[in-house]
Parts: C-alpha cells; sequence; structure tokens
C-alpha cells in the first residue's frame, strides 16, 4: 500500500542532506581526536574508520527519511555494492580528502548531492576542521552556516588586480594548469586537497578551479550544486555541463569557474 504522506519538497531533502552532513563531521572530528588507522583499498586510495563511520550515518539517515530515493555512497561501491540510481538519487561521499584527514591537514569535506536526471540540482557539505557547513540548490540560493550563524554566498567578479586559482594538491598538472591560465592575469594559485576548492569559488574567495583529470561523481555532486546557486559554474573543457549518471560514476576533467569566461 502506497503511503499518502506526501513527498519532500527540494529545500526539505536539502535540509536533511545538511543536517546528516553536520553529524557526519562530528562522527568524523571525534574519530579524528581519538585516532584512527589509515588503510588501502583496493583501487590504491586510502579510507579509514572515519570514512566508514560517516557513510554508515548517512546512508541510514538518507534512507530512513528518503527510502524512494537511491544512495549511491563511495564506500558501498568500492566493496562492490551496486545500487541502481533510477531517475532521482543520492550521491554520497562521506569524507572527501581522505589523504588530507589521514595526514592531520584540515582540508576534507562529507558531500551529500542530490542528482535529478542527469543535473545535480542541490547538495550540503561539511568542512569539519573549519566548523563550516554550505548548502545550495536549484531555486534555493546558496548559504554558509558557521560559528557566525547563516550567511548568503555568491561567486565573486574576477577582480581587476587578477584571479585567484585553486588547484589540487595531489593531482595537480602544472604544464595543462599554465595552458589554462595563458591570457590572465593571475593574483594567486594555491594548492589545496578535497572539495573545499568548489565551495571556495562559491562564497567569492576564489575566482577559478581546474580539475584536470578523472573524479568520481559523488566527490562533485554536492559542490557543483552549491556552485551553481551561488552563480558559478561547473563545466567540461569545452565549456558543456559537468553532467551525472555516466558508466562507472566517473568525471572527465572539468572547470569550476566563479564570474569569469574561459580562455578560447
Amino acid at each position: 500500500m502506497m503511503s499518502d504522506k506526501p513527498l519532500p519538497s527540494d529545500a526539505d531533502l536539502l535540509a536533511l542532506a545538511l543536517r546528516l552532513a553536520r553529524e557526519a563531521g562530528t562522527v568524523i572530528n571525534a574519530i579524528r581526536e581519538k585516532g584512527f588507522v589509515t588503510k588501502t583499498k583496493s583501487d590504491r586510495s586510502p579510507v579509514t574508520e572515519a570514512d566508514q563511520a560517516a557513510e554508515t550515518h548517512i546512508l541510514a539517515g538518507l534512507r530512513a527519511a528518503t527510502p524512494h530515493i537511491p544512495v549511491i555512497a563511495e564506500e558501498e561501491v568500492a566493496a562492490g555494492i551496486h545500487v541502481a540510481a533510477g531517475d532521482v538519487y543520492w550521491l554520497v561521499d562521506p569524507l572527501d580528502g581522505t589523504r588530507e584527514f589521514a595526514a592531520g591537514r584540515d582540508d576534507f569535506t562529507v558531500n551529500i548531492g542530490l542528482v535529478r536526471g542527469d543535473r545535480a540540482v542541490l547538495g550540503a557539505m561539511a568542512l569539519p576542521a573549519y566548523g563550516q557547513f554550505y548548502a545550495g540548490g536549484v531555486g534555493l540560493g546558496a548559504k554558509r552556516f558557521d560559528s557566525d550563524g547563516e550567511h548568503d554566498i555568491h561567486v565573486r567578479e574576477a577582480p581587476e588586480e587578477g584571479i585567484a586559482v585553486l588547484a589540487s594538491r595531489h593531482h595537480g598538472d602544472a604544464p595543462e594548469l599554465k595552458r589554462f591560465l595563458d591570457g590572465r592575469v593571475i593574483a594567486s594559485i594555491g594548492n589545496i586537497g578535497s572539495a573545499v576548492k568548489f565551495v571556495r569559488v562559491a562564497e567569492g574567495v576564489a575566482d577559478f578551479y581546474p580539475r584536470l583529470g578523472p573524479t568520481m561523481e559523488w566527490d562533485t555532486a554536492a559542490p557543483q550544486a552549491i556552485v551553481e546557486a551561488a552563480g558559478g559554474s561547473v563545466t567540461l573543457l569545452d565549456g558543456s555541463p559537468l553532467r551525472y549518471s555516466k558508466a562507472g560514476w566517473k568525471n572527465p576533467s572539468f572547470v569550476c569557474t566563479g564570474l569569469l569566461s574561459l580562455p578560447a
């Protein structure tokens, strides 16, 4: 028998994702404080107790609150658990930036995104080490939550003195990056790990983040939704939008930008 309970709105879904991202961040910080062991998965990427505990918490929350929406999560996929996505589904990266986390750095995130069709339509992120939380979606705007409260966030106009560029700490490609930046006035280039780079663009701290190599869809769904809700864009190198529901959940290279155009 079908329930008469109305389906949640996108605002309700975003609030759910934000709550679970916050709670997962608390789980991660607690494990960080007490200590943990880092292991290596079959694809040679690192995994910790924090990845697994955060994912367990998020999956339980999403599946209890939205049993009608499938959840695709990084550690389940790595363990060989495959869930059919459907037209609407959650994408979860319970700890993006495990290398950063394992090394004692602060640039790691929790990412919970919702995909509808082939588009990331809403997302919530936690930056547990910073005490910052982000949420955004189509028609919902983008916000940051921190110790000072709730703030609307927007990408910025490219400064006349030059753009701030963020690049991957572990997957940088200096010659390719130089090609992308040819003809532009550059104020700074920083290298940091994880999806933190997206939200720094979304909130107008940076202007340009090129990812010149593969990522997975759960890495990008939540942050892309937030960047786009803040007025920015995430596109492939040919300028077409980064889309979802691809074979194997793999993304090609892309660029995340604020209010600036790409070089021809």
